[in-house]
């Protein structure tokens, strides 16, 4: 009976890991996990709240794998990680879902529809997706505790918001103000600053350079630029920088334009002009023109308008040094525009529609502005309409156009915490560091105001009541208060309408009532830290102990969303950053580089990849393949080629231990790791393992998981490639010898620790391993892999000289292996010696170096030049200038036998070469000449760095022999697995057809019997036959059971 599971050597894992998790779910293995680290020391752990009415896609298979391991290795290392899942449920995302399904468009509708059905319709969609996200997170590995998530539309989620609100108002942070603000018409609502960051496009449009006819003064304009024509008909000044010349230009003879004069030649290039005069801009202050539409002139209502202003926000960069002003489209406009006190005309309305008596009423602003600049050229005033390309924002969730529109909003003062916010964002390690001073830092160096009211429906509400007569404010900061101020039964839901009736007196005797608001959905994720405990009102000493967090990680382009959010409030609140160590992740592209999109088709399904590849694949791909910042070139191969490198390699020399010890009914309880038993090659491994182990260790504390996982993959390479490779023979002896028995202890030892460290990384295949290892034959053992402890280094293993000359072995062999290739010598035939143009070895190592490289002898030399002949011609283009005519006869010189050497030996050694042609003396140092190399006959030389390695070709008739007795015996091995046959099963091996092969079987036949586990060697063929072609001579062979 085996004493453990057969290892397939099948390399697709999906089936094993569905049985993984089927065991950690009935087994609640994460359950215990966290029981198991209860009141041990903290780790923070907060987990970005995704929306669950989108499916998640390949991008948050990245975020949930980098996510997941640093949790995974901090309960490893004994911490009390809380792993709080939690749903981000507001928002007009959720509205726009909704409206989609209900078939209505805007806010009109909504409300005929009713807002009470179309929350409650909201309150549904945010679960549409969350059963797929909760099995993709289980199939990735992903722990979280998904039963007890924070969900942003609870109650008591939002009565910590309104906390924060009122404390936040009451420190003078919270006001209500007329800005201009980023306004999607379509959504029907403002945006805050760090949204509009989000929805940048680049787009091509048409700008308009206009006239603006100067009163009294024949064909005389004032010329200004604009890049949004539609915003003209709510023009009412023009703006002019005080310092800047300006001039009149006379224009073809025909008009006058006036103009900033730095820019004649740009704007008027292709015209004949003609300074007639200039002017500072100071001078033209209080100038008028006239407007360009009747309807503008109706609406300033006879208010004195249509004149020129002064201030320096006005530049000579671009356009014509005049800016066209409407006050209620622009922050300079609006703040020019009230300190000269001009009407405020806004012919746009919410909609985004043209309004106010102009001729396109109820057309939206960018279909308008070919209309407006048709009529604008009718009547001879567009001088120009050029076309341009540049970055125009979008709203982030319906992709409409944005506007800058006058609204009365409510804000966050965040100018005022500005100091406060900077200093807490460079508190933060950032990785990659740039992004502190960079994408974050200059975000914040230029932070505005957070506009944090929204016109909608489904979202927290603005906990603002303003009395209606004297316009006191007051701020709810919780139920209670609620409560007593309105009578309202305490479990009230807080949302709209169900708070919107709730008022009460005023003490002026006017009425309370609230401001019809909702909030920034990016409010709700960024009070996480808090709102997940109801803080203030209950679990102080659980947010206390779990603030800040340690570790958070998310896509960059959250740096403008909840990475800014979790700050911003932060620095409103607590004396603290809300995190303390991030990670930023780049996006993840297709193979090509390019942006995934359904309209490009390289959209990659997450199920696609789990179902085929499986998660330890994905995961360790995304850890490995490139630093976590940089975008990520993803493709299906790839990752195949990255389980390939490590777990497929660590799989098969599992497979390779678990076939042998099985065999030999080896179990490692019984048996102790004698140190006075090992090889070299044992301790070498061992001192590499727990080198690698405080590596890893030190990396992950970094949270720098790709160098740990590379150098993890590194030494996987050195285990199977080096170190079983070399020392198979020792598990094929039917006797537990000492060394047999260090050689199971010490692999064993290697595979359970590398399984230990690789659990964070690829947790269903250490598990999987785990199980089988050491569960099978330690019931003692933890349950499961995930709830051991991380594995200690042990310092007394580790031998840097040893590691260093195995790493100077494996250096050398790599370039006897090149040597060999460059000879077209194979591996199983012996040549006869090898140099060594390198740091002298002990003789244990040279004879590995030997062996590996079946080289008979190895010698070290100080200088491996020897082998080489040199070629050197001149280097025309520093001897040429010196020596001209003479140049033929230098390089007939150079080309002499020997010269070549003699030249470069020269040159090693410091000195200039010198020669005497025609009475003239010639001096040749090392730049003077161009060196080429030869191989002397019967060596072949690599060279790497200042490792040389020349390795001697000639064959001798006994070297030869030996070379065909290994490549029988490799052929033999080749028939014994085609056949079926055990490891252990002893054969009877025949041959016929050479006679050449017959002299050398009858002359090494022991060692090719000992080599195959032959009992016997025959003329003829029995068994499995086979013809070979062997060293150019052909043979049949047959291997039979004894």
């Amino acid at each position: 009976m085996s004493m453990y599971k057969e290892v397939s050597p099948n390399l697709n894992f999906v089936e094993r890991e569905q049985e993984t998790e089927k065991f950690w779910e009935e087994n609640h293995i994460f359950e215990k996990s966290m029981e198991e680290r209860q009141g041990d020391n903290a780790y923070v752990f907060y987990d970005g709240p995704p929306t669950a009415n989108g499916k998640p896609h390949i991008g948050h298979v990245l975020t949930r794998a980098m996510k997941d391991i640093i949790p995974r290795y901090k309960t490893m290392r004994g911490y009390d990680v809380l792993r709080k899942a939690g749903w981000d449920t507001h928002g007009l995302p959720v509205e726009l879902e909704v409206e989609k399904e209900l078939g209505l468009d805007g806010k009109e509708q909504i409300e005929q529809y009713g807002v009470i059905p179309f929350i409650q319709k909201c309150k549904e969609s945010v679960w549409k997706y969350k059963g797929e996200w909760e099995v993709m997170s289980d199939r990735m590995g992903f722990w979280a505790d998904m039963d007890n998530p924070y969900i942003t539309y609870d109650n008591d989620y939002i009565e910590s918001e309104w906390w924060a609100l009122k404390a936040i108002y009451e420190k003078g942070l919270l006001y209500k103000g007329h800005k201009i603000v980023p306004y999607c018409p379509r959504c029907g609502t403002a945006l805050s600053s760090h949204e509009v960051a989000q929805g940048y496009k680049e787009v091509k449009e048409t700008s308009a350079t206009v006239r603006f006819r100067v009163p009294d003064e024949e064909n005389t304009y004032f010329l200004a630029w604009t890049t949004t024509p539609w915003t003209l008909p709510s023009n009412v000044s023009l703006c002019v920088n005080p310092d800047v010349t300006y001039a009149y230009v006379r224009v073809d003879g025909k008009e006058t334009l006036i103009m900033a004069k730095d820019l004649i030649g740009t704007v008027l290039e292709g015209h004949e002009t003609e300074i007639v005069k200039e002017v500072l801009g100071k001078e033209l202050e209080y100038k008028h023109y006239e407007p360009l539409f009747e309807c503008t002139r109706k609406a300033a209502g006879g208010k004195d308008a249509f004149y020129v202003m002064v201030d320096d926000y006005v530049t000579t960069t671009d356009g014509t040094g005049i800016v066209h002003n409407a006050p209620a489209f622009g922050e300079d406009d609006y703040r020019v525009c009230k300190k000269y006190d001009l009407p405020f005309v806004q012919m746009v309305d919410s909609k985004g529609e043209m309004c106010g008596g102009t001729p396109w009423d109820g057309v939206f602003v960018k279909k308008a502005d070919p209309m407006v600049l048709k009529d604008l050229d009718e009547r001879g005033l567009l001088f120009a309409a050029p076309r341009f390309e540049h970055s125009y924002p979008f709203c982030w969730r319906c992709d409409t156009p944005l506007i800058y529109y006058a609204r009365s909003s409510w804000f966050i003062a965040m100018t005022k915490v500005k100091d406060r916010l900077i200093d807490y964002n460079r508190r933060i390690n950032w990785i990659p560091e740039t992004i502190k001073e960079g994408r974050m830092g200059n975000f914040l160096e230029n932070v505005i105001d957070w506009g944090i009211s929204r016109e909608r429906y489904w979202g927290t509400p603005l906990p603002v009541w303003v009395c209606d007569k004297c316009g006191k404010i007051h701020v709810v900061g919780s139920r209670k208060e609620l409560s007593e101020l309105t009578g309202c039964d305490e479990n009230v839901e807080l949302h709209k309408p169900y708070v919107d009736p709730l008022t009460w007196k005023c003490e002026c005797g006017g009425t309370m009532r609230r401001e019809p608001v909702v909030i920034d959905c990016w409010f709700d994720s960024g009070s996480m830290p808090f709102a997940q405990w109801h803080y203030p009102f209950e679990n102080k000493d659980k947010f206390e102990r779990r603030y800040p967090a340690n570790f958070i990680s998310e896509a960059i382009d959250q740096t403008r969303g909840w990475f800014y959010t979790l700050s911003a409030i932060a620095a409103c609140l607590f004396d603290s950053p809300a995190f303390l160590n991030c990670i930023v992740l780049g996006h993840v592209q297709d193979k090509e580089g390019r942006k995934m999109s359904k309209h490009i088709g390289n959209v990659v399904d997450p199920w696609v990849l789990l179902d085929n590849q499986g998660a330890d694949a994905v995961r360790w791909y995304f850890y490995t393949s490139s630093m976590p910042w940089l975008p990520n070139r993803f493709s299906a191969e790839a990752v195949s080629e990255s389980q390939r490198k490590y777990m497929g390699t660590f799989w098969n020399t599992y497979a390779f231990y678990i076939l042998y010890a099985d065999i030999d009914n080896f179990d490692p309880t019984r048996h102790k790791l004698v140190r006075e038993n090992l090889t070299p090659m044992d301790r070498w491994i061992l001192s590499r393992l727990n080198t690698l182990m405080g590596h890893v260790e030190a990396y992950l504390d970094d949270l720098k998981m790709t160098e740990a996982g590379r150098e993890m993959q590194d030494f996987m390479d050195d285990l199977s490639n080096w170190y079983v490779r070399r020392g198979r023979e020792r598990y094929w002896g039917k006797d537990m010898t000492p060394d047999k028995e260090a050689a199971y202890m010490t692999l064993y030892t290697v595979l359970k620790t590398m399984a230990l460290i690789s659990a964070p990384f690829t947790p269903f295949m250490s598990e999987t391993m785990y199980q089988n290892m050491v569960r099978t034959v330690d019931k003692s053992a933890p349950e499961s892999i995930h709830l051991c402890d991380w594995p200690k280094k042990d310092e007394s293993f580790i031998d840097p000289e040893l590691e260093a000359n195995m790493a100077a072995v494996l250096d050398i062999v790599v370039l006897g292996r090149s040597a060999r290739n460059a000879a077209n010598i194979k591996n199983r035939q012996p040549v006869a010696s090898m140099y060594v143009q390198g740091k002298a070895l002990p003789d244990m190592y040279v004879s590995i170096i030997a062996d590996e490289l079946n080289v008979k002898e190895v010698k070290f030399v100080d200088d491996a030049s020897s082998f080489i002949s040199y070629r050197v011609k001149p280097q025309l283009k520093t001897l040429g200038p010196r020596y001209g005519k003479l140049l033929p006869k230098i390089n007939q010189y150079l080309a002499g036998e020997g010269i070549g050497n003699a030249v470069v030996a020269a040159h090693n050694r410091g000195e200039s070469y010198k020669f005497d042609i025609d009475g003239t003396e010639i001096s040749l140092a090392a730049e003077d000449v161009l060196v080429s190399t030869e191989e002397n006959a019967g060596f072949v030389t690599v060279t790497e760095h200042d490792l040389s390695v020349v390795l001697d070709t000639n064959l001798t008739p006994e070297l030869i022999e030996e070379g065909f007795v290994r490549e029988i015996v490799s052929k033999v091995q080749t028939m014994r697995k085609e056949a079926g046959f055990e490891v252990t099963d002893h054969i009877v091996l025949s041959h016929h057809g050479n006679s050449l092969i017959e002299g050398i079987f009858a002359r090494h036949g022991a060692e090719i019997a000992a080599d195959t586990l032959a009992d016997s060697i025959k003329l003829g063929s029995a068994g499995y036959v086979k013809d070979w072609e062997i060293n150019g001579e052909s043979v049949t062979l047959g291997v039979e059971k004894s």
